[in-house]
């Protein structure tokens, strides 16, 4: 079958400026069908939320899929399904019925999916009933349901422990969704699928995708499993690797701080086989809004299998940003709510120059609308008899913003550079390996006011 799902999802929707959230690639992978005969049933929803173009492009998609197993078998399209292998047809509604039993014949496969309806509600249960039903236990080849919905289920018994049931009994389980006008819930379709969930589950909200999604399955079916895999994966530039777990199959390793790379040597080659791989990416970037997680991910094998992984993305929320000198990754300061002023000993700073840099980050907080912020940064350094010296001050002014309500500002990469001519913390005072104790203090009050001053009234 070669690779028969991939997939790629991140655990949150939304995260703040510098967030982290956990990313997860996974594969699944079967033997080839032609030297290990499959008997496939698909389940196709013909619910009344199906009426129209998704029912046309549901019919395109299994044709292409039988027309794909035909080839698939014996090499050739000749209209009968070879090398041992059979499919079958269930379609439901309020109810399920086989349409045909497994079968051989592509002619009376199309004819049956041709035949297909659109009309009543949704019984997930008898369907996932009806499909095993039609497998024979005493067989020996290889047993998978793909099943097709576009909603949620509306009449019947829960269909989460048939699915279960059929899964114990080494059962495959697929599931392709479409979001229809009953709300697919994905979680849902990863509960019925076989484990990994991720990668036995395909989901579109557009119904002209269904005939790719259906010719992908199948055309991954021909191949032998796969077997030298390498992925190599590019996050954003937004967005930086913090760690990377050990794979459920296979050796991954990062590349630099953006990329990564994950090798197995063989999946699928004896039996229906899945893996994943689990890292955890952090926000570095100055960006806010949607981003896209990936900047590229490529595939390769040895069998040549074709695979493509979703791109998801995550909303970042960085509030409001004033940047008043560009800059590398900053060091961040705090100010917590009702803290007027902060005091800091930024450590220790060791620079292959002639002086060291020292950079500060700060939150104002509640900063009302429509009021410019004057904003005071002083630094000073103290010596060992703990008298300050003056080492710099940086007066910002931070434009007003138009929310409607006030808002916490981010102000970050103010920068001080320190010359080791003037160090008076002690040691050798040209050394970037002396110590240095310094001193911010920050201090910011608003430019604008309500307050104006009562107009002098002369009287005669």
């Amino acid at each position: 079958m070669g690779i028969t799902n991939s997939n790629k999802e991140i655990n949150v929707s939304q995260v703040n400026c510098d967030g982290t959230f956990k990313v997860t690639l996974a594969l699944a992978a079967s033997p080839d069908i032609s030297e290990n005969p499959t008997d496939i049933v698909l389940i196709l929803d013909r619910s009344g939320s199906m009426t129209g173009s998704p029912l046309t492009n549901l019919k395109l998609g299994a044709e292409t899929f039988i027309d794909i197993i035909d080839e698939a078998t014996d090499g050739t399209q000749d209209g009968q399904i070879g090398s041992g292998s059979h499919i079958g047809i269930v379609s439901f509604s309020s109810s399920a019925v086989a349409d045909t039993q497994l079968i051989t014949s592509v002619a009376d496969l199309k004819a049956a999916v041709n035949a297909l309806s659109a009309g009543g509600s949704t019984n997930h249960a008898d369907a996932f009933s009806t499909a095993a039903a039609l497998f024979d236990p005493t067989s020996t080849n290889a047993k998978v349901i793909v099943m097709f919905t576009d909603g949620k289920t509306t009449s019947g018994l829960p269909p989460a422990p048939i699915a279960a049931a059929i899964r114990a009994s080494d059962i495959v389980i697929y599931c392709i969704g479409l979001v229809g006008d009953d709300g697919i819930d994905v979680n849902v379709l990863n509960d019925w699928a076989t484990d990994p969930d991720s990668s036995h589950v395909a989901v579109t909200p557009n119904d002209a995708q269904l005939e790719d999604l259906f010719a992908d399955l199948a055309a991954n079916i021909s191949k032998p499993g796969a077997t030298n895999i390498v992925i190599d994966e590019t996050v954003n530039p937004d967005f930086t690797i913090i760690s990377v777990n050990m794979p459920t199959k296979g050796t991954a390793m990062t590349i630099n701080a953006h990329s990564l790379q994950w090798k197995i040597p063989e999946l699928g080659v004896s039996g229906n086989e899945g893996a994943s791989l689990e890292f955890y990416v952090k926000h570095t970037g100055q960006m806010s809004g949607n981003l896209p997680v990936n900047q590229s991910i490529s595939y390769v094998d040895t069998e040549g299998n074709a695979v493509t992984f979703p791109n998801p993305s995550v909303q970042v929320d960085c509030g409001i940003i004033v940047d008043p000198e560009p800059c590398p990754i900053p060091v961040d300061l705090k100010l917590e709510k009702c803290q007027d002023s902060l005091i800091v000993d930024l450590g220790d700073v060791y620079l292959e120059s002639l002086g060291r840099i020292v950079q500060i980050n700060l939150t104002v907080k509640n900063v009302c609308p429509h009021k410019r912020v004057a904003l005071g940064v002083i630094l000073t350094e103290e010596d060992k008899k703990h008298m300050e010296h003056q080492r710099g001050m940086k007066a910002i002014t931070i434009p007003a913003h138009n929310y409607p309500n006030c808002r916490d500002v981010q102000v970050k990469c103010i920068k001080f550079v320190l010359p080791e001519d003037l160090n008076v913390s002690g040691g050798s005072g040209q050394s970037l390996c002396s110590e240095r104790n310094l001193r911010v203090r920050v201090i910011a009050n608003y430019i604008d006011t309500d307050f104006r001053c009562c107009d002098s009234a002369v009287v005669f």
